[in-house]
């Protein structure tokens, strides 16, 4: 098999050719490492190549699974994977080796994948975009002045470059589905409990993280799930188990369904670009055009959401977050050993109180049950996924003033006047105007997946997101299918010749 000819399947249909003895795990492995070493060094989405450890997993595979002999690559946060580094994108991990795996890792062994390398992602996962200092950006494989997406985004690039069909990623708020929109992908961030977090985590953010992954495919990001999903010991949340594999939901009929359409900002001070809309009505007719009924409701939720709601969570997280490195460096955390951004979003999540916290997560249930009451007219909600198309390396980044602004406070420690400050509150509008839609469903929990069906004139994908009710990820899986098969997106590549 060529490179060529191995960018021509799926992670299903590479399982199958092994299947029946047409190819090796060995040789795929021998491509997916050839095209990495080719594509790689424009992208910078691999950050830690393992490609002795793949072969060996190559070659001890077990005699049955799903995608038994398919390349992988792990997204270096959160999953463990023993004796190999994680960084987490900080260089305060810098020295850092897993222990032992996730259950996330084992499952995936035990499906037959072969994980040989580790994704890019920005420091601890926090930015809808993934430049970080220690590793600098992972770029965009449709046009590398544009940003691949956060915190998954070293993955989807990877996946979006034809190294491999599918890579391991997670959704905190919005960070499977943003790097799927950014590089033409599928990408379905699973219900809350759907995937394990274990061992090392119960819940994050939370309950905010999912883990899941970017695939090619609708059927490949199926049979992931299939791979993937189940209660562990010890779990927080536990959910019951679909009706049958999600594999067999790809190709049933989802039946004809009504469609909450959404398309407008929830800050009133900013719009949705004119390509995240046009992707998003020629969603709708689409959908009519399939025999659905699509009805434009205004959003349930406005800008206070992510103010008010979200962004105390991810700052008081972040502490935490710093407090557990501080742990593992056996000292207190200095400014030196994380992002600037990252120290003053620390401090300002100690400067957040524990009723401030739990007041934002009582009010995440409130959201929730504005949803639920939506879904009792509506199966699922559309709306973009972005604000706008993929942005370009380092448009979401501190302005100079703003360093010069925050490093002053830095070294003053005023910390208690970041909470209701004009820097922080631009910074967070800032970075949530991009993001309008995809937190919702993290607070909520519920399924909400990205399907590229558009690119605009200068050929950058832009996805269009479905939001479900709580557990229906196999009516999302149905509804993607059809869309795929209606209007398929497979062979549409970014021109990597360039």
């Amino acid at each position: 098999m060529t490179a060529e000819e191995y960018q021509k399947y799926d992670a299903v249909g590479l399982a199958q050719l092994v299947q029946v003895g047409k190819v090796s795990p060995l040789e795929l492995l021998e491509n997916a490492r050839v095209l990495a070493e080719k594509r790689n060094p424009a992208l910078n989405a691999i950050v830690h190549p393992l490609y002795e450890e793949g072969r060996k997993i190559a070659s001890n595979l077990p005699e049955q699974g799903a995608l038994r002999g398919v390349p992988f690559l792990v997204k270096d946060l959160s999953v463990e994977w023993a004796g190999t580094p994680m960084r987490s994108g900080s260089k305060g991990y810098l020295k850092y080796v897993s222990g032992q795996d996730s259950y996330y890792l084992e499952r995936c062994r035990k499906a037959g994948l072969v994980p040989f390398g580790k994704t890019n992602t920005p420091e601890f996962g926090l930015t809808p975009f993934t430049e970080p200092t220690l590793f600098g950006p992972a770029r965009n494989p449709w046009n590398t002045a544009h940003s691949s997406g956060g915190s998954s985004g070293g993955s989807a690039a990877a996946v979006a470059a034809g190294i491999v069909p599918a890579a391991s990623a997670s959704d905190g708020g919005g960070s499977i589905r943003i790097p799927a929109s950014c590089c033409g992908l599928f990408g379905l961030k699973p219900s809350r409990g759907r995937v394990s977090l274990g061992p090392l985590f119960g819940q994050s953010w939370g309950g905010a993280v999912v883990e899941g992954s970017v695939t090619r495919t609708v059927r490949d990001s199926a049979a992931m799930l299939d791979i993937l999903q189940g209660y562990a010991p010890g779990d927080p949340y536990q959910i019951q188990s679909p009706a049958r594999p999600y594999a067999e939901e790809v190709g049933r009929e989802p039946g004809k369904l009504r469609v909450a359409l959404c398309s407008h900002h929830p800050y009133p001070s900013q719009s949705v670009d004119v390509e995240c809309v046009r992707a998003v009505e020629k969603a709708a007719r689409l959908l009519q055009s399939l025999g659905h009924e699509v009805v434009e409701v205004p959003l349930p939720y406005g800008p206070e959401a992510f103010k008010d709601l979200f962004f105390p969570m991810v700052a008081s997280e972040t502490a935490a977050t710093l407090r557990n490195l501080g742990t593992y460096l056996g000292q207190p955390v200095g400014t030196d050993d994380v992002e600037l951004n990252t120290w003053l979003l620390a401090k300002l999540g100690e400067v957040y109180t524990g009723a401030d916290y739990a007041h934002a997560l009582f009010q995440w249930n409130q959201l929730a049950r504005k949803m639920a009451a939506l879904h009792q007219q509506y199966d699922v909600m559309l709306t973009p996924v972005l604000s706008r198309p993929p942005i370009k390396i380092g448009e979401l980044q501190n302005t100079t003033q703003e360093n010069i602004s925050l490093k002053l406070l830095q070294k003053t420690g005023g910390y208690r006047f970041l909470k209701g400050s004009k820097i922080i509150d631009e910074l967070v509008e800032r970075t949530f105007s991009y993001i309008p839609f995809t937190p919702i469903a993290n607070m909520t929990g519920q399924p909400s997946m990205s399907v590229p069906l558009h690119w605009t004139e200068t050929n950058l994908p832009v996805g269009v997101m479905f939001t479900g009710r709580m557990g229906e990820e196999d009516l999302l899986f149905r509804l993607a299918a059809q869309l795929e098969s209606t209007e398929p997106w497979f062979d549409k590549r970014p021109d990597l010749n360039k």
